[in-house]
């Protein structure tokens, strides 16, 4: 079969490595054409004609821009509102019990759907004038998505397993040029703050001890020594009592002394650090 781009093992190969050093994504053998399809486009807006001179280039200079946009290409980002509906109502029953003001890291924001759920679930839970005072603060590595999810704004595809009550409650219809889509109601919006966040950083934005820390299905995306280096930074960022939301594909990866399985991929902190993390 014959490719638009020359892309070799050595090409695979490189790009397997480059996306684990900036990134911590360990790409299995099975995501060859994933790769080419994706960086494909890349090369196409570049006008680069072939892998090894686009792989060249990220190496030998220090554009950050086009790094970002080489991890924007091959980082996933599937989500949906109240994707994995059963950790909703555990976080709702935890906040209820917890100190104000609360605070949520939402790790993976992918295009917002998860943060803006979390918001959701928040004011259900607290009512709004209690849920005013809490913070999510909604992470990803992908810049691309974070600009969406920002926005706020989403087609009724996109928001049609919600409730009609819900619907009412928390977004507003679009009309005219907006028609078929909605946007996120200000209230909201208000809890969410979205900024870039790189799992693999010697440093992140969050300093400040959080009351569950949600990092669904990102682990897979990394080897062992990766994912247990992440789950002893996660240590000290949570309250005592506090929880880890994972993913259901996850529970091999959270095997982890620190960490006491809940069921249905909630942990609590087994033991706490008194030291926040620079």
């Amino acid at each position: 079969m014959s490719t638009e781009f020359t892309f070799t093992d050595s090409d695979f190969a490189k790009v397997r490595t480059l996306i684990h050093r900036r990134a911590g994504i360990a790409l299995g053998d099975q995501k060859r054409q994933m790769v080419y399809s994706r960086l494909s486009r890349r090369l196409r807006e570049l006008g680069i004609p072939e892998f090894a001179t686009y792989l060249a280039m990220l190496e030998a200079g220090n554009d950050e821009g086009e790094w970002q946009a080489f991890i924007n290409s091959l980082t996933t980002n599937l989500t949906s509102f109240f994707r994995e509906a059963h950790h909703f109502p555990v976080l709702a029953e935890h906040v209820k019990k917890t100190r104000e003001p609360v605070t949520i890291w939402c790790a993976a924001a992918s295009t917002g759907e998860e943060p803006y759920s979390l918001a959701i679930t928040l004011i259900e839970a607290l009512g709004e004038q209690k849920a005013a005072s809490a913070r999510i603060i909604a992470t990803d590595i992908d810049t691309a998505v974070l600009q969406k999810a920002a926005a706020g704004v989403f087609t009724l595809e996109q928001v049609e397993r919600l409730s009609p009550e819900r619907l009412r409650r928390f977004f507003n219809k679009g009309t005219g040029g907006n028609a078929g889509r909605v946007r996120i109601k200000p209230e909201v919006a208000q809890l969410v703050k979205f900024s870039r966040l790189n799992l693999l950083d010697a440093s992140w934005a969050v300093k400040e001890p959080v009351d569950a820390i949600f990092c669904r299905n990102v682990m897979i995306y990394f080897d062992k020594p990766t994912q247990n280096k992440i789950l002893e930074r996660f240590l000290p960022l949570l309250k005592q009592g506090g929880l880890l939301f994972a993913g259901h594909s996850e529970n091999a990866s959270l095997v982890n002394q620190s960490f006491k399985s809940l069921g249905h991929t909630v942990y609590s902190v087994v033991r706490t650090k008194s030291a926040v993390p620079a």
